[in-house]
């Protein structure tokens, strides 16, 4: 509303959200010097736990400090208990969080879209209040092809949240499918309806139903409740869904299209994060688990939150610490104390030698991390033990972030303006995917032990529409990469191996936006071994374990503890290693505070 150089005089009245202080102050300032100030200290908050001093005993104790983590603290908190979350970088949000690998370039390093994020969540912990903001995309999907006829552009496929224009596009390449695609969409929104009650609530216990405690039977009730409210969503389409989430997504995209561009671009839902093909039984599920989202209310559309994905954990933490959570980053857990008979927690103890006390641990690292690295073996049942060996965390992706000092300049759509956006770049880009069959290859190839030689690359650019992490004219650049084995059978994840798989990927960018090698100011270059090495994504695996159907619902991590909790009393699971899986969703930690809190109710 005035000059950002102009020097005023100004009352400004304003509350400190914290327990401690509300203030109304007056002071004379630049009016820009104040707005940096505000700005860089909402934004430094994931890294200002550091120094955060611990003490005493806590009812409970979070172990990781990604969303799920803080999400299960800022519940546990609300209800009334003292909690402490750990976290062993010193920077918190776990894979969700933004850095500045390269001077003036803020990366979204692992997760780089928004959508799963649930509504409730928003609302409980007031989210938007503690600075979440979303860009939503207008325009979702754009696929580039390579060819072209003499004197013209190869074609291209934009995907918007505007159907008529989807279908105009779609058009291009058949008739057919342009009037299929509506009615595709709309019982991809039915199977999503159907599956969105299961997601707020502890799966059905299978084994509870016969026990003979009247009050777990009683605990069975509501997840039986919202079973049976999906079957009745799901109607006389309880055949096709069971189709769908048990075959393979390339015959669902075949009973609907016929074109190759439509299908491709499709498909890549369905193998996002996954080291499954299209034409893999079971990748139907994984399809439908990324069209369940919604952002700012707006059904399957997908954001970039202001600030890159950390905005989104700092947010939380910020709720979390209003309410009284205590955040401590760098403190690292080597174990997790019992008590001499082994059944149930006592405390955390940390690298450094400090000792925590408390008798609820939750741990929001991976199945594997915590009880394989945490727990003393002989403390776990020896069919829980083999349960979890066999549980799948096998990962295809190399996340590649990647600073450029101009936009990407398409062949198929080329720039009107150098420093301007077109509506192509806000989307997800997918190239080298043209059809099923390349995708399919890509596959093939790391499962004989090697990077694909031609891999599905799938690129976003949030500073399209979000100007604050590039310096202006500049952008960051977000490769999501298939397939990569986590174990090569020839050599290993070194930086030489590293760089040349990286320019292999740059070169088929290249093929589509000649230019984009030469604006490459740097780029930071994640395999699934980083991906362990950094954030604790055992296998590398994103969702902390594959998403299968033997690895869902009530067989998520293992069919004997699929509701959160484990054979140590006390003892609780809390990330994406348990029911309803990955993405930036939140579910599993809310639900496992909310699981906890009934129980310390029940055993009053």
């Amino acid at each position: 509303l005035v000059s950002q150089h102009a020097t005023a005089t100004w009352m400004l009245r304003f509350t400190l959200r914290n327990r401690y202080l509300r203030i109304a102050c007056r002071f004379r300032v630049p009016v820009r010097r104040f707005v940096a100030s505000y700005q860089g200290r909402r934004e430094a908050t994931a890294k200002d736990f550091v120094d955060t001093p611990i003490g005493g005993e806590y009812d409970a104790v979070v172990i990781g400090a990604g969303h799920n983590g803080l999400i299960a603290s800022a519940y546990l908190q609300q209800a009334g208990k003292k909690v402490l979350v750990l976290e062993r970088r010193e920077i918190v949000g776990g894979a969700c969080v933004t850095e500045e690998i390269i001077p003036g370039f803020a990366f979204s390093r692992a997760s780089y879209v928004l959508s799963l994020l649930r509504p409730q969540i928003v609302k409980d912990l007031k989210l938007k209040d503690y600075g979440l903001h979303l860009y939503l995309r207008n325009t979702f999907s754009f696929t580039p092809l390579l060819g072209r006829k003499v004197g013209q552009r190869p074609d291209f496929l934009l995907l918007s949240r505007d159907v008529a224009e989807c279908q105009s596009q779609i058009a291009k390449f058949s008739v057919k499918d342009s009037k299929a695609y509506g009615n595709y969409q709309a019982q991809m929104c039915k199977y999503a309806d159907a599956v969105e009650p299961l997601l707020d609530y502890p799966p059905l216990n299978p084994n509870g139903l016969s026990e003979n405690r009247w009050q777990f039977v009683l605990s069975q009730l509501q997840p039986l409740k919202q079973l049976l409210k999906s079957v009745q969503v799901l109607g006389s389409d309880v055949a096709s869904f069971y189709k769908l989430v048990t075959g393979p997504a390339s015959s669902l995209l075949d009973s609907w299209f016929e074109s190759e561009p439509l299908k491709s671009t499709l498909a890549t839902d369905a193998v996002i994060g996954a080291m499954v093909s299209p034409r893999t039984p079971g990748s139907g599920y994984v399809l439908l688990h990324h069209v369940m989202g919604e952002a700012d209310g707006v059904r399957d559309s997908w954001a970039y939150p202001r600030g890159g994905m950390g905005a989104v954990t700092t947010a939380i933490a910020r709720s979390a610490t209003d309410i009284g959570v205590t955040i401590k980053a760098n403190a690292s857990v080597r174990s997790i104390l019992l008590d001499r008979s082994l059944e149930s927690v006592q405390g955390v103890l940390l690298e450094d030698g400090t000792e925590i006390r408390t008798r609820l641990v939750l741990s929001n690292a991976t199945p594997t991390v915590t009880f394989q690295h945490l727990i003393p073996q002989d403390a776990l049942p020896i069919q829980f033990v083999d349960q979890l060996t066999g549980f799948d965390y096998t990962s295809g992706v190399t996340k590649i972030n990647v600073a450029v000092d101009s936009l990407p300049n398409f062949i198929a759509s080329p720039n009107h303006h150098k420093h301007h956006p077109e509506p192509h770049h806000q989307s997800t880009i997918h190239l080298g995917c043209e059809t099923i069959d390349n995708l399919h290859q890509a596959y093939l190839d790391a499962q004989n032990g090697q990077p694909s030689t031609r891999p599905s690359i799938e690129m976003c650019i949030p500073s399209s529409i979000d100007t604050t992490v590039a310096p202006p004219g500049k952008h960051v650049v977000s490769l999501f990469v298939q397939y990569t084995p986590y174990r090569l059978t020839q050599g290993t994840w070194d930086e030489n191996t590293k760089n040349e798989f990286a320019d292999q990927v740059f070169n088929i960018i290249e093929e589509y936006a000649p230019g984009f090698k030469s604006s490459i100011v740097g780029s930071d270059i994640l395999t699934p071994v980083d991906l362990e090495r950094i954030f604790g994504l055992t296998g590398g695996n994103i969702f902390h374990g594959a998403m299968g159907l033997d690895q869902l619902y009530f067989a998520r991590p293992t069919p004997t503890y699929s509701n959160y909790r484990s054979p140590i009393n006390g003892l609780y699971l809390c990330g994406s290693g348990t029911h309803p899986g990955g993405g930036v969703m939140g579910s599993s930690g809310r639900n496992a505070a909310l699981t906890l809190l009934r129980e310390l109710k029940e055993t009053r």
